[in-house]
């Protein structure tokens, strides 16, 4: 018994500070937001305010039937970025770590790698105000360009504009999928590919039938990340373009950025707009877990 006793107290023991800071940095603010997005809240003292009353699920009804349509444009701008994601960044990361594990870039191997890896060390503000200067200003290159072409060219950018967004968000975290790929594909034993390469695989075949079945786990993964930190995506629509032209940009966290402190203040409707992404995220991720169950892992 003493030292089963001894066990439960260190396990106690171990887990408990985790345990509590995750309760109070992760749990308890999120069972909070959904909370207050129960209320009509407006601002100042939370508890013990009179004037706080349940309204149930106004702010929801409003956010999916307000007339402008903010949310579903968010939201149809978020599903863009989490398809560019998922469907670019990890195929183009395992491509190119691909082509550098198998040593297919003869010369600058090391250069090539860093060149690609290069955005995701430079901050997301930064590279939101470069490109704005070069694609959206009034004064930008883009612009500029335009104006040797028609002197009398005005500035619009009213067609596709998240089409940038999505080249600026490609190019941005590519490198880091590829990282991941990377070090992964580094882990499969020369051995095999040797004997492949011996029994007569070519390049395709190895790919194929030994690359991708050993990576299946990795790549769920990385589809993971690629959905989450899609739908939270701020930054660098915040400094690239503000969610402009007309709200055209806007994502759902921008939403909630601008629900809560632009303006006269809603915070049920803020509160509301994170529950919802919350819940989109989780049924996306677990559409990626039931797909990748489906078709099975591989992975040693």
């Amino acid at each position: 018994m003493t030292i089963h006793r001894e066990k439960r107290l260190s396990y106690i023991v171990l887990v408990a500070p985790a345990l509590i800071i995750y309760l109070a940095v992760v749990a308890f603010p999120t069972i909070f937001s959904i909370g207050l997005s129960l209320t009509n809240y407006n601002g100042g003292l939370i508890f013990g305010n009179p004037d706080i009353q349940f309204v149930g699920l106004k702010s929801y009804i409003w956010m999916f039937t307000e007339p402008a349509g903010n949310f579903y444009t968010s939201l149809g701008n978020n599903l863009l970025i989490v398809a560019v994601s998922v469907f670019g960044q990890i195929p183009l990361g395992f491509i190119l770590a691909y082509i550098l594990s198998r040593k297919l870039v003869k010369r600058g191997n090391s250069l090539f790698q860093t060149m690609i890896y290069l955005p995701n060390v430079i901050s997301p503000i930064i590279i939101g105000v470069l490109f704005n200067a070069i694609i959206y200003g009034r004064n930008s290159v883009l612009m500029e360009v335009r104006k040797l072409f028609n002197p009398n060219a005005v500035f619009t950018l009213n067609t596709a504009p998240m089409v940038p967004v999505l080249i600026v968000i490609l190019w941005m975290y590519t490198g880091f999928y590829m990282i991941i790929f990377l070090a992964n594909l580094q882990r499969i034993d020369p051995a095999i590919i040797e004997a492949a390469r011996i029994d007569g695989a070519r390049e395709p075949q190895i790919l194929w039938h030994i690359s991708l079945p050993a990576l299946s786990g990795v790549i769920i993964t990385t589809a993971i990340l690629a959905i989450s930190g899609s739908l939270k995506t701020f930054d660098l629509i915040y400094a690239m373009t503000g969610g402009g032209p007309a709200g055209q940009t806007r994502v759902l966290s921008l939403y909630m950025y601008e629900s809560a402190f632009r303006g006269a203040p809603n915070y049920p409707l803020a509160n509301a707009i994170s529950t919802v992404m919350v819940l989109i995220s989780v049924v996306l991720i677990v559409i990626t877990q039931r797909l990748g169950k489906t078709f099975g892992s591989k992975e040693d």
